[in-house]
């Protein structure tokens, strides 16, 4: 039987524990009054960082189409922050001006997480999207690098085109087979419509995944005795795949759950969305659609029509990602 592994990067396992119920910092006082400042074209998140001897408060602030599938955001892009002038008064401190600037923190540059990152996780996976950026080269030209495990759910009998290039006019280089039960003495634990195609999403563009790894359907599942060397073979290399194709579960990000981000950053707005059967959103069940990558990160469309960011993804077809 296979050995459950919930995340393409083993060092997301270290995280786990701290996002299962990871509630979001207390708002402070002035951040209402700043969001009035947030310029046209920008949507305010969490206040990070307030410096009261300066008066000086920090928003942070995403493009407002970050979570369009035609214009995603990335997270190797430079960031941005409202910086913003406090006054005192009877209620406390608030917004008495603002102005947009280039996020930057003196030491560690353009990921400034101060206060928002009071366990370290975000400059670990800083770490892990530092060295995905650094492989940027060997991807295609404009592909967006993304970490991510997914499956094909086409149940087309022929089988999903892996492409030379993220375009249908592309050379077709191998399919990814659909859905695929055992004839005889299969796992208990087939899913009711056959196992998926599992592979790495390595990086997007367009629409389109470009894809590595792919396994037959349900071999690393079943008793390796009783899997048929007969049973279909997918095309493992290097591919392009349609991205209204393919799926994947919710893995444990080390995030707040119970909801999609508007940005890739774990102190974009956030907004509640639910699980297929109901519930608020955690590591059990998966999207209603997989729209775009970057990094650690899946662009998702929730069962109720939330769409969002939400980091780590996992094929696990047998139990969840948490």
């Amino acid at each position: 039987m296979r050995k459950l592994v919930l995340f393409s990067i083993a060092a997301l396992v270290s995280l786990a524990g701290a996002a299962i119920a990871q509630a979001p910092e207390p708002e402070p006082a002035w951040r209402r009054s700043a969001l009035a400042f947030v310029p046209a074209g920008y949507i305010g998140g969490d206040a990070y960082r307030t410096d009261e001897a300066a008066m000086t408060g920090y928003l942070a602030v995403y493009p407002a189409n970050a979570s369009d599938p035609k214009s995603p955001a990335s997270v190797f892009a430079p960031r941005q922050a409202l910086v913003v002038k406090l006054t005192r008064g009877d209620g406390g401190l608030r917004a008495a001006a603002a102005e947009l600037q280039p996020r930057v923190d003196p030491i560690r540059g353009n990921r400034d997480t101060t206060m928002t990152d009071p366990d370290g996780e975000e400059r670990q996976f800083e770490k892990m999207d530092a060295e995905l950026a650094a492989d940027r080269a060997k991807l295609p030209e404009g592909t967006e690098p993304c970490s991510l495990r997914a499956w094909s759910w086409d149940r087309d009998p022929k089988g999903l085109n892996v492409r030379a290039e993220p375009s249908v006019k592309a050379r077709v280089l191998g399919t990814l087979p659909p859905p695929y039960r055992l004839k005889m003495g299969g796992s208990e634990n087939t899913p009711e419509g056959g196992w998926l195609t599992e592979f790495r999403i390595i990086g997007f563009k367009d629409g389109w995944f470009l894809i590595e790894g792919a396994t037959p359907p349900g071999k690393e599942y079943e008793d390796e005795k009783k899997y048929p060397r007969n049973a279909p073979k997918p095309y493992s290399g290097r591919g392009w795949v349609a991205a209204n194709k393919v799926g994947a579960n919710y893995a444990n990000g080390a995030t707040r759950m119970g909801g999609l981000f508007q940005a890739p950053f774990a102190d974009a707005k956030w907004t509640p969305a639910q699980r297929k059967l109901g519930g608020t959103l955690d590591t059990d069940g998966g999207p209603k659609r997989l729209l775009a990558c970057s990094g650690h990160w899946g662009l998702v469309e929730s069962h109720d029509g939330v769409r969002g960011w939400w980091r780590s993804l996992c094929s696990n077809q047998v139990t969840n990602c948490s």
